[in-house]
């Protein structure tokens, strides 16, 4: 399988703080993620961008 580099945005802010390589396999659902986004200064759910 080939792999893809995506972003991953921040749901509040909708800042692109983080970039994760995920797999092509699975069509249609995208990678969600709690991580700390340094603009809301705090953690938030960050979601696959396109």
């Amino acid at each position: 399988m080939a792999t893809k580099k995506a972003a991953l945005a921040c749901t509040v802010c909708g800042s692109r703080n983080y970039y994760k390589t995920v797999s092509e396999g699975k069509k249609g659902e995208r990678l969600e993620i709690n991580k700390f986004c340094k603009h809301c200064n705090r953690y938030t759910l960050h979601k696959e961008t396109k």
